[in-house]
């Protein structure tokens, strides 16, 4: 199973049918959900990533392979990505991406990675990165 954890409700009809088109598609392959985690709504850095951390520990599995999405994360080709995904399946039954919000992943998620992997070192706003993430996942299956 595919889980994806990020922050935040996707207001836009055109992000929100990219995303449904994709996850369909994903779901041909492998079982996928979507955890939307409510906005903390706070200005304060260190008091939202505790509050985020929290959120997300609770939806975590000590099972999942987990890989956080962070700009210092590796920088891999879809080839690369593909195989990643075909060799942690091969071992691993659950893969959850967590997408951080506006400050990112506190250090504790961070520390519970088992890889850290960075699209590019530009910032993508968090509802189009969605779509992004689903895009390589189901690229991902069909270049395996």
């Amino acid at each position: 199973m595919i889980k994806i954890i990020c922050l935040g409700k996707i207001k836009e009809t055109y992000l929100k049918d990219a995303i449904l088109e994709y996850t369909k598609r994903i779901s041909k392959y492998s079982d996928i959900k979507i955890i939307e985690l409510e906005d903390v709504g706070i200005n304060d850095m260190k008091v939202v990533l505790k509050k985020e951390e929290e959120k997300i520990l609770k939806v975590i599995d000590k099972k999942d392979y987990i890989i956080t999405l962070e700009i210092d994360g590796k920088e891999i080709s879809s080839k690369e990505f593909a195989s990643k995904i075909n060799e942690i399946n091969i071992h691993n039954s659950n893969i959850t991406f967590i997408i951080g919000g506006s400050f990112g992943l506190s250090d504790n998620i961070k520390s519970l990675s088992d890889f850290k992997l960075s699209f590019s070192r530009m910032t993508f706003p968090h509802q189009l990165f969605r779509v992004i993430l689903l895009e390589q996942i189901y690229r991902a299956y069909k270049i395996n």
